[in-house]
């Protein structure tokens, strides 16, 4: 089977990073319904709006975190299928919502699932990944993610045209998150666990068989051997050093490390402003004079714009160019195209006519920009650098750790606090995350984050200092540690 089984795993495990994206962007045009903005009482501008952002990617913190549990527990499939049915559960809530308590109960579900989704799905592509394509395989989540983002764009689109008094307009958008819970639930079972985890839970027979079928070509079984004995001789290594509990992961230098760079990661990724403009873009174009129908087509061609340039990258270039240089081009491309935003917001108040036209245009390329750059740099390698450097003894719960609170938690700030920046300082709000890009990102980027690219898991464990395969520094506080390794020194594999 080999590569073409591998990417189908990938785009199916996948489907839980479109429910990312499609949960992420239906608010988007929902809260441009009359209807809904009616029967809730409220405006797009509101807090009641921020709220409902906001609860989604709450949820989201406190699912992620339960993902380190699962993982750990139940193993990366079945992590997956408890997502898919957690926001099934979500997704009836919200269409049938009777109230403002039952859409944000719905919007806390399935950002708890999401939340779960988010941080499992790409340590199970990860696992799952040969080193040469992982680029390629983990960025399938950046991709799927956009993909989600397109499909709640235009089934948001095709929802508005309906008569102001109906409720199809945003209850249908709603709904349709069950369809992709239901592609999951139903079809998980029929994909193979990771053979990492495999490895881990003692199945190794079962390991190497799926190893065979993620990536045998006809003629690389020593290839499928080697890193079978590579898997299992890290592993076998980290088990006699593992320790309990959470906190670890920060006592070890080598692994907090290797979770902090996870977790910035994720904050950067947050900090180029790319949720805010999905979840509030609509917003941004009304300060630039576009409204109506016309505001929501735009937010179509938008989320399309993601996904081409993600699906151009991963596929030509994540591979080959690795993951630096794109985070520093991406850093530094999207500040400027901030800068020119801001400055453009700053003229669209005053402007009339064929001015106030080319002034809305500019604005909508540099947004689209942002996207565009965005989708080569930031958007995919997120995910991958930050699935991949994690090692397999804290993986689970350092994955849970970086995505919850470098992602998810500062997502949920910007949630809240957006809309009403929005309102209030209008283009001023720009300059937050280019300050943040060139003070913090782009230095950061440059002096200490390390190039991954077609290095397996096991080698990546190299990069990071002293710690070989499967060793854990025995300067460690022994009272910190599990009483069969309180002895254990640093050994190398």
């Amino acid at each position: 089977m080999g590569l073409a089984f591998n990417i189908a795993l990938a785009i199916f495990a996948g489907t839980g990073s479109f429910l990312f994206g499609y949960d992420s962007g239906v608010m988007t045009d929902v809260i441009q319904s009359p209807h809904f903005l009616k029967f809730f009482n409220t405006s797009p501008e509101t807090a009641i709006i921020g709220a409902i952002n906001s609860t989604f990617s709450g949820g989201a913190v406190f699912g992620s975190f339960m993902g380190g549990f699962t993982m750990d527990s139940l193993g990366r499939r079945w992590t997956v299928l408890v997502g898919a049915i957690i926001n099934l559960v979500g997704a009836a809530m919200q269409s049938g919502a009777q109230n403002l308590a039952m859409i944000l109960v719905g919007r806390i579900m399935a950002g708890w699932a999401v939340g779960v989704l988010s941080m499992s799905v790409p340590i199970y592509q990860s696992e799952c990944a040969h080193p040469s394509k992982r680029g390629l395989i983990v960025g399938i989540t950046q991709q799927m993610i956009g993909i989600g983002f397109i499909v709640s764009t235009w089934v948001g689109y095709g929802s508005a045209h309906v008569p102001e008094t109906s409720s199809f307009s945003w209850r249908f958008p709603l709904g349709f998150q069950c369809i992709p819970c239901l592609i999951l639930i139903c079809g998980i079972m029929f994909f193979p666990e990771s053979p990492r985890y495999l490895v881990e839970t003692d199945r190794s027979d079962e390991a190497l068989k799926v190893l065979r079928r993620l990536h045998y070509n006809g003629s690389n079984d020593d290839d499928i051997q080697a890193q079978f004995h590579e898997i299992k001789s890290t592993i076998e290594a980290e088990k006699a050093v593992t320790a309990p509990g959470w906190l670890i992961m920060f006592k070890v230098k080598q692994w907090r490390t290797r979770l902090l760079h996870a977790t910035f990661m994720q904050v950067f990724t947050q900090m180029t402003g790319i949720n805010v403009i999905g979840y509030y873009q609509t917003v941004m174009y009304k300060n630039l004079g576009i409204t109506g129908h016309r505001n929501l087509l735009v937010t179509g061609i938008y989320n399309v714009v993601g996904p081409v340039f993600n699906a151009f990258f991963i596929i030509f270039f994540l591979d080959r160019v690795g993951r630096r240089k794109p985070l520093l081009f991406g850093t530094i491309a999207i500040t400027i195209a901030l800068v020119c935003e801001a400055a453009i917001g700053s003229q669209v108040p005053g402007a009339t006519g064929a001015r106030k036209n080319s002034l809305s245009i500019a604005g909508v390329f540099f947004l689209f920009s942002v996207s565009a750059i965005f989708s080569c740099s930031f958007g995919p390698i997120s995910w991958v650098y930050a699935s991949e450097i994690m090692p397999l003894s804290i993986r689970g719960r350092g994955s849970a750790f970086a995505t919850g609170i470098g992602n998810w938690l500062v997502s949920t700030v910007w949630s809240q606090v957006s809309p009403i920046a929005l309102a209030n300082i209008t283009y001023k709000f720009y300059f937050i995350f280019v300050a943040w890009n060139l003070c913090v990102t782009l230095p950061a980027v440059y002096f200490l984050w390390k190039e991954t690219k077609q290095l397996s898991l096991e080698e990546i464990d190299l990069l990071f200092g002293e710690r070989a395969l499967g060793t854990l520094p025995d300067h460690l506080d022994q009272k910190e540690m599990a009483p069969e390794i309180m002895h254990e020194e640093t050994k190398k594999v």
